[in-house]
């Protein structure tokens, strides 16, 4: 028996004062509502409405029955609807997982406009180059920097695209010379960054169809990309930069493109958070946030 809508069946039938109303106003058939009325008084053991062909009148039990009925259904519609209530309001901690260098380079300025505009959202943020499980850190949202994503039971939404820009020092190209063709690069230092999830340019015999894949006898790689684009500056080699980190070096002269025709793959900026069912408000403004404001805090390829 499902108690609570019971309860409410029955308090109708006292408020309007008879089944054939009570049918009436909850869709039902008399017969229908007259077996769940028996049906409580059954799992209560007690009558609670003598009924006779012309009227009905509440037992002095079923008087009790009323008065508590209305009493707990109506404290449960006053939780209820507190509960609704604080499920539409944007608030609480708002774990986020995002990488170093895209946190630091793009993010930050985006974040602290956000808290702003959801005063009331306290937020954890967690930077970390390497992959990790949204779910079993506790995550609610990690973004992710991924020319494609793995087949997940997560739920990703795309935000934003970046482009891959291969780039050296000036001083380091008036050194060593500027690639003409792919396979130039054979003759220099390679940089590469060691956690990307697509492969740097690569070598190839035909310069004209070169291949991606990590550069053999790559001069250095790390971990990190601001840690990359500083040794690129500091004319160590030739290397791939995400297009937020290369676009202003490449502005103030402290980088120059190298084989401008040849791009490595995009990446795109995705946002995963565990399910979309149910998502809280603080969740939802957050993607919906960064999904209108990110692409417009992306530097303009150069």
């Amino acid at each position: 028996m499902d108690t609570f809508n019971t309860m409410r069946t029955f308090r109708r039938i006292v408020e309007l004062g008879g089944l054939a109303r009570a049918a009436e106003d909850l869709g039902l058939s008399s017969a229908g509502l007259s077996k769940q009325l028996r049906a409580l008084e059954a799992h209560l053991g007690v009558v609670l409405i003598q009924r006779t062909t012309r009227k009905m009148s509440l037992t002095e039990v079923g008087l009790g029955y009323y008065a508590d009925c209305c009493r707990l259904l109506d404290e449960l519609d006053t939780i209820e609807k507190s509960v609704k209530q604080q499920s539409q309001r944007i608030e609480g901690r708002l774990r986020v997982n995002a990488p170093l260098s895209f946190a630091l380079s793009v993010l930050s300025p985006l974040l602290a406009r956000f808290l702003k505009q959801y005063p009331e959202v306290t937020l954890d943020l967690a930077m970390e180059d390497r992959l990790v499980d949204a779910v079993s850190h506790g995550f609610d949202v990690s973004i992710r920097l991924r020319a494609t994503l793995d087949d997940s039971t997560l739920v990703a939404r795309r935000l934003a695209s970046l482009t891959q820009v291969l780039c050296a020092a000036p001083a380091y190209l008036d050194a060593r010379g500027r690639p003409a063709t792919a396979s130039d690069l054979q003759h220099h230092r390679m940089l590469t960054y060691s956690l990307a999830h697509t492969a740097d340019l690569a070598l190839d015999d035909d310069a004209d169809s070169p291949a991606y894949a990590p550069p053999a006898g790559a001069h250095t790689q790390v971990n990190n990309s601001l840690m990359l684009r500083d040794f690129l500056i500091a004319g160590l080699g030739i290397g791939t930069l995400p297009s937020f980190l290369a676009c202003p070096a490449i502005a103030n002269g402290q980088l120059e493109r190298v084989l401008p025709p040849l791009t490595p793959p995009d990446r795109h900026v995705f946002a995963v958070y565990p399910t979309s069912r149910h998502l809280q408000p603080k969740v939802r403004a957050f993607i919906d946030f960064l999904a209108e404001h990110l692409p417009g805090a992306m530097p303009a390829d150069s």
